[in-house]
């Protein structure tokens, strides 16, 4: 088999010359790892050694603020990314913890924020990229009434780069808030959520609330008062302090950690509905059958000869 993609089917699908030649250095034979800033390579495991290493193109190729679409390189740093967004007043899903694009969409982390941005997965609307065979493929549309068919971006987005190398990834953006305020309240989370319309955050370290009111003045301020209802509140400058590892837990016990025995290294735990921030890692977790077969599956069609990150599970978080 060549290692050179079909170009002429590339580019009459629309795929510029920059993810054609990106494809063309992936090729399809040897093992190969797409590697950006390195901020998450412990996600599911390290690749094997000898895997061969380059980075994904980088730069914003489109923004259309009216559409609230931006289309953007993989290899683009998110700072890079919010910098340029928040010049036109927006903002997107992309989690702030620094690295790139097609690195943060692999690992499929959303940001604290999520409920003011949305879910990542959901703010993915259209993926390039190349697949086990080195071709250049394209999942979804530039804008949602666009979309159809099989659901590739969602797919892509935390599968660790294991069914196909992201190099360019269109994205739904939103308005940045006229006003946001960070408020710790004296009550459960389940109540703070009932009060106020549309939180952008909701956290909770075991006996405080802590939420980020987003809106309009006269509505955030209204909110504040409604807050101050439930039990004893103030404004802050920020979310509480966070550990730097995100646990994926069933939202019963991540908004309880303090009463099922997780060592989470820290004397108190922040969490959020299903995450909880701690300072260890979370102790590894065997995958259910059914997860393992299915993902199993997955890798055998997209990547057959098992070229794309080798060593990484997406299960083995």
């Amino acid at each position: 088999m060549s290692s050179r993609p079909d170009t002429t089917a590339t580019l009459a699908a629309g795929i510029d010359d920059v993810l054609v030649d990106f494809a063309r250095l992936v090729g399809d034979t040897d093992a190969f790892t797409v590697v950006g800033h390195r901020t998450r390579d412990t996600v599911g495991g390290p690749v094997h050694p000898g895997t061969r290493e380059i980075a994904a193109p980088s730069g914003v190729v489109d923004h259309d603020p009216a559409e609230m679409t931006v289309r953007v390189r993989a290899g683009t740093p998110v700072a890079d990314l919010a910098a340029l967004l928040a010049s036109a007043g927006q903002r997107c899903a992309l989690p702030d913890r620094g690295g790139t694009v097609g690195g943060a969409v692999a690992v499929g982390e959303n940001h604290l924020e999520v409920h003011g941005r949305g879910r990542l997965r959901a703010a993915v609307l259209q993926v390039r990229y190349i697949s086990a065979e080195g071709q250049v493929i394209t999942g979804g549309g530039p804008t949602v009434k666009n979309v159809s068919g099989f659901d590739l971006p969602r797919l892509m987005c935390g599968a660790l780069g294991t069914l196909g190398l992201i190099a360019e990834v269109t994205l739904r953006t939103n308005p940045i808030p006229a006003v946001q305020q960070w408020v710790r309240v004296a009550a459960p989370p389940i109540e703070v959520a009932n009060t106020i319309l549309r939180p952008g955050c909701v956290l909770y370290d075991g006996t405080n609330t802590h939420v980020l009111i987003e809106g309009h003045a006269p509505d955030v301020d209204a909110s504040i008062r409604d807050l101050e209802r439930l039990g004893a509140s103030s404004t802050t400058d920020g979310p509480p302090e966070l550990g730097p590892h995100r646990w994926s837990l069933p939202p019963a016990e991540a908004l309880a950690p303090a009463t099922h025995g997780h060592d989470t290294g820290a004397s108190v735990a922040v969490a959020q509905v299903g995450t909880l921030f701690a300072a260890r890692p979370q102790p590894p977790r065997s995958p259910d059958a059914a997860s393992m077969e299915i993902g199993r599956r997955l890798r055998e069609r997209f990547d057959p000869t098992g070229r794309l990150n080798p060593g990484r599970d997406p299960l083995v978080r």
